[in-house]
């Protein structure tokens, strides 16, 4: 298993969280120089707040663990696309790049429905990389 997959399952682990408690299945874990340094998944229903999705709080979580608001030389790992929310909050946070595990035909902005990380042009620029594990993503989602 290569270090995406590796990375990937943990974030499956924190969908798999989500599922358990009635919520959308969607995990995210934020990694640097090999080391996962936060992992969320969503929790709308519970808090009551429209803006706990997985990404969001994993970017909470990095930004305390590291100090700072920028996520320099950080990647992200999702278990499904994220939304225009997400895909800001990503670019906003400065994370070098963000691997998905499989799309979101409703609300994905990474290419599903737009693409905010690639088809504009913003202070800064998100590498992309899809289909991490698809099935199983595609099977929690």
């Amino acid at each position: 298993m290569d270090c995406n997959e590796k990375f990937m399952k943990e974030a499956l682990k924190e969908a798999k969280k989500a599922y358990d408690k009635e919520e959308i299945p969607v995990g995210a874990v934020i990694v640097k120089d090999g080391k996962i340094i936060a992992r969320a998944h969503n929790s709308k229903e519970i808090s009551k707040n429209a803006v706990s999705h997985a990404e969001i709080l994993a970017i909470q979580k990095a930004c305390k663990k590291l100090e700072s608001w920028r996520l320099l030389d950080c990647e992200m790992y999702v278990t499904l696309e994220p939304c225009p929310m997400c895909a800001g909050a990503i670019i906003n946070a400065r994370i070098s790049k963000i691997y998905i595990g499989t799309d979101d035909e409703k609300t994905g902005a990474c290419g599903s429905k737009l693409n905010l990380l690639e088809d504009y042009k913003f202070n800064h620029n998100v590498q992309v990389e899809k289909y991490i594990l698809k099935e199983e993503c595609s099977r929690n989602s």
